[in-house]
């Protein structure tokens, strides 16, 4: 009976046995059949367990499918959540589509690998019961907008989580943690939509976080302290995003090596913790708003970070700031470095330029007014340092605290303002002359801090109370302190109301006539009787020997004067004239489609470039053009865009005010060198131009206020200033780019050569045109050679095929290389690495193309960059002797220069190319009026 039984039993797992293997035979058939797979993966034989790049147990169930990057299509079934003993599916780097089906119930499955297809939604039960899950890579698939699941809680042994590119919405989880995930080493969720701050819960055992280049509108911000508590990291990128607020302690991560932090709006001086951090390789801080000293990191660190694109006090690493303004910085601590402040508080003196909230007197702070900029935090006792404080302004914030004993130290205070706030405690003594405000802070004399459920702020009755500093005053007297403190403020109000009254009247009476600044030129619009003046600043221009001149029309009579909404920026026609000695051929910079460029110079020596549609010639598609290039370049501002400084439209003129750029186009310095008599451009200079230029497309792309498509990059619309810095110019094919990863139908246009396939087949257009381009200029900086060539041979005249067939091999690849370069050992790894992403750039598909962003990576990596230099020959002529005061170095330089003045002039070196050459760097003549958008 017993064997009988053991006989049975022994039958039923053999059935279940043959089930299990007919049922992994049925879904691999249903997989093949789903794939359409080349006859190179040899997928012929009937049992599945025998197919190329499939793995079997000896009991014939599937626990491998390795099929990436065979060139498959066609889409996955949806019972393959049934192979029970898979442990690793991989199909990256294919171009499967259609919807991923459920992996729900696994619980054998370790490695999912899908990057690289065409994926277009996961469902939301995906995750479920995954709980052996290590590594999941779901990176570069244009998925329907989701969010990352709660059903990946069930995964408590997840290593790797990358989904970079692959349209994630929303917060980041919570559950990123350690509390979930113990073993979560590598988080990459860059180039999605995600948005609002990082969870406080990151994990420690995270080493590798990617979370740059968020494309949401309101992108990832808030702060970033939560680093300070990953002490596992080794790599993080954060660039492109929108956080704010001061750098962490960086103390406890001892085994960061990478760190990307530009493009945000990060404030508060360089810790020190990160400047002497030991494992630190690569630090890039570029486009913020950090302050204080320039921070000096070691030369074994690769460091990007421009000094003038952040609010550094002095540009010299290491220097340290004048007093004040490490005073003002220690006030700044308690307020959490508001991007007010940041914003404004630029350079190394407070008493020159425009420090908001700060007056000086004789180079000494008399006047801290921080009234109503809605700040947050404690009142600092670092405003005691300002010993020449005579006004602290505090009202009207959402301060907390109490106020500092320190302040009764400030010898020339007669006043201190904190009221409507959230300050309690007991208000220091104060000297009987200091009059202090402390109205509306509901808990003032209460040792107790308000509770934390609000009750009020402002002017509730009884709620006040006011000091006169002297300690022995009675409640009586203290209210008069109050009473007396409201008079004087509205006494004042009353005044200044009655001062700008009387400036405005006197303002709007003489309108008309000459303004008598001497960095004012008003311009008169042409129309019949208009008294209206359109003031043009010109900041830092001794216009006329210092006063100003007001320029109007040659003739009489009412003109065609269209009006384009871009802000204080129409110029006269006669001004122009005036600037380019009436449009003399002796200053044309170039010549191309659209016009002619002209060089022209202000009063005081500034040059500018002007670019002049031909007269009488204008078609609707030039005006589109020009009408284009006015509102994107008055949306974006990037110091990798050539920046537009006014336009004049009058009559059939149309013209466009530029910065100047003196050395002219890329093009000069790789095709026509020999002819201008100028050297070529050496590797590493080639590098840094392609690393602006895709800086300045990735602001384009992905972090100004919109996100435009360039299409027409090429070498003659990259400009180079004296120091060989580029800036992407010609903005009169910028389309707006698509909401998220869709393209969009439009009129062909570009320059054939620079065409990405599909733009060129179907005039459908996105942001990865542009990457196609900026793939072709690599190639052309790699050989030296033009996109389209119809010198060449017919098979070698078109680049990109031509450059793919050369990269076969290294012998035809080191022959495609422009033999100007000098190539050592180190420079051939550079080109080679940068031929690789121009191949992965100008891909035909536009889902293989990276992002710019990508593309800023790897050249910033390769880019020569910022280090400490040698310290300088005691014995040179030019070292510093520091037992000498300022002006006496001053004259030791001018002597040994042989002059009294710097002149910043510079002379333009003309192109050949026929093409808009000549548009420009910044001039010192042109203020702010001509900018819009702030685009670092």
């Amino acid at each position: 009976m017993a064997a009988g039984i053991t006989f049975l039993v022994f039958c039923s797992l053999l059935a279940a046995v043959a089930h299990s293997q007919s049922g992994d035979s049925a879904v691999m058939q249903d997989l093949k059949k789903a794939l359409n797979p080349p006859s190179q993966l040899g997928w012929t034989d009937p049992d599945p367990c025998n197919w190329k790049n499939v793995q079997c147990t000896r009991d014939g169930r599937v626990t491998r499918i390795q099929i990436g990057h065979q060139s498959l299509a066609g889409t996955l079934p949806v019972n393959l959540n049934k192979l029970t003993s898979l442990q690793v599916f991989e199909v990256q780097g294919n171009q499967l589509t259609g919807s991923l089906p459920s992996f729900s119930g696994l619980n054998s499955l370790q490695s999912i690998l899908l990057s690289n297809n065409n994926f277009t939604s996961i469902p939301p039960d995906f995750f479920d019961g995954l709980t052996s899950l290590t590594d999941v890579y779901l990176d570069y698939n244009p998925f329907n907008s989701w969010t990352i699941p709660d059903s990946l809680k069930s995964v408590p042994t997840l290593r790797t989580f990358s989904a970079t590119s692959a349209n994630i919405s929303g917060p980041i989880p919570e559950f990123f943690g350690s509390d979930t995930f113990s073993s979560l080493a590598t988080l990459h969720l860059a180039f999605n939509y995600l948005e609002g701050p990082l969870p406080a819960t990151l994990g420690s055992s995270i080493q590798s976080l990617w979370l740059n280049g968020q494309m949401s509108r309101s992108r990832l911000n808030g702060s970033i302290d939560v680093l300070q508590n990953m002490t596992g990291l080794t790599e993080v990128w954060l660039h492109g995003n929108a956080f704010s607020g001061p750098l962490p302690d960086f103390t406890q991560l001892v085994g960061l090596q990478n760190l990307s932090l530009r493009d945000n709006g990060l404030t508060g001086p360089v810790p020190d913790s990160l400047v002497g951090l030991t494992s630190l390789r690569v630090v890039n801080l570029t486009n913020n708003m950090l302050q204080g000293k320039t921070p000096e990191f070691s030369r074994s660190v690769q460091v990007d970070m421009r000094a003038d694109s952040n609010s550094f006090c002095l540009p010299d690493p290491g220097v340290e700031c004048d007093s004040r303004v490490t005073s003002l910085l220690n006030v700044d601590q308690n307020l959490g470095y508001p991007s007010t402040f940041a914003e404004s508080w630029k350079g190394n003196d407070p008493c020159t330029g425009s420090w908001k909230g700060i007056t000086c007197n004789n180079g000494n702070i008399t006047v801290v007014n921080f009234h109503g900029m809605g700040l947050t935090g404690t009142i600092s006792p670092s405003f005691s340092q300002i010993t020449s404080l005579q006004r602290l302004v505090l009202s009207n914030n959402n301060l907390t605290g109490t106020i500092p004993n320190e302040l009764t130290t400030l010898p020339n205070l007669v006043q201190l303002d904190v009221s409507n706030n959230q300050i309690y405690g007991k208000v220091p003594l104060f000297r009987s002359n200091v009059l202090v405000i402390t109205a509306g802070n509901l808990n003032i004399g209460k040792d107790a801090p308000p509770p934390t459920s609000g009750g009020g702020k402002g002017n509730t009755p009884g709620s006040s109370s006011g000091s006169s500093g002297s300690g022995n005053s009675s409640g009586k007297k203290s209210s008069t302190g109050v009473v007396v403190g409201s008079v004087v403020g509205g006494v004042c109000a009353l005044v200044c109301a009655g001062v700008l009254v009387f400036c405005l009247n006197r303002t709007k009476r003489k309108r008309s006539g000459r303004v008598q600044s001497p960095h004012t030129m008003v311009i008169h619009p042409r129309h019949s009787g208009s008294e209206d003046a359109v003031k043009i600043t010109i900041a830092g221009s001794s216009v006329n020997g210092g006063t100003s001149e007001t320029y109007s029309h040659g003739s009489s009579g009412p003109s065609d004067l269209h009006i384009v909404e871009a802000g204080n920026m129409v110029i006269s026609i006669q001004v122009l004239r005036n600037v380019t000695d009436n449009f003399s051929e002796k200053n044309i910079l170039g010549r191309g489609g659209f016009g002619t460029v002209y060089k022209g110079e202000l009063h005081d020596g500034t040059k500018i470039a002007v670019k002049r549609m031909e007269s009488g010639v204008m078609s609707e598609k030039g005006l589109d053009e020009f009408k284009s290039e006015i509102a994107v370049l008055t949306k974006v501002r990037h110091r990798h865009l050539v920046a537009l400084l006014g336009y004049c439209l009058d009559g059939n003129e149309r013209l466009l005010v530029y910065e100047y750029m003196p050395q002219g186009t890329l093009s000069r310095f790789l095709f026509n060198w020999k002819e201008e008599g100028i050297k070529p451009l050496e590797w590493t200079k080639r590098l840094t131009v392609a690393l602006d230029v895709a800086r300045g497309v990735e602001y384009l792309h992905g972090l100004a206020q919109q996100s435009f498509i360039h299409r027409d990059l090429k070498p003659s619309n990259i400009l180079l200033g004296d120091d060989m810095r580029a800036k992407v110019a010609d903005f009169g094919l910028v389309r707006l780019a698509p909401d998220g990863k869709a393209s969009i139908a439009t009129k062909l246009a570009g320059t054939f050569g620079y065409l990405a396939p599909e733009y060129a087949v179907t005039g459908r257009v996105s942001t990865k045109i542009d990457v196609f381009s900026f793939g072709v200029i690599l190639m052309e900086m790699i050989t030296g050679r033009k996109a389209l060539d119809e010198n060449q041979p017919d098979d070698s005249q078109h680049l990109v095929p031509w450059f793919r067939r050369m990269l076969i091999n290294k012998d035809t690849f080191r022959k495609a290389i422009d033999p100007t370069l000098e190539l050592d050992e180190e420079t051939l790894a550079s080109v080679s690495t940068v031929a690789e992403l121009a191949g992965h750039c100008s891909a035909r598909e536009p889902y293989q193309r990276p992002d710019m962003g990508h593309a800023v990576n790897v050249l910033s990596s390769l880019a020569e960059l910022w280090k400490p230099s040698e310290p300088s020959d005691p014995e040179d002529i030019y070292g510093i002797d520091y037992d000498m005061t300022l002006p006496q170095a001053v004259k030791k330089w001018q002597a040994l220069e042989g002059m009294s003045g710097i002149d910043g002039s510079s002379s333009y070196i003309g192109s050949s190319d026929n093409t808009q050459t000549s548009i420009p760097t910044r001039p010192s003549g042109f203020a702010d009026s001509f900018t819009s958008a702030d685009g670092r």
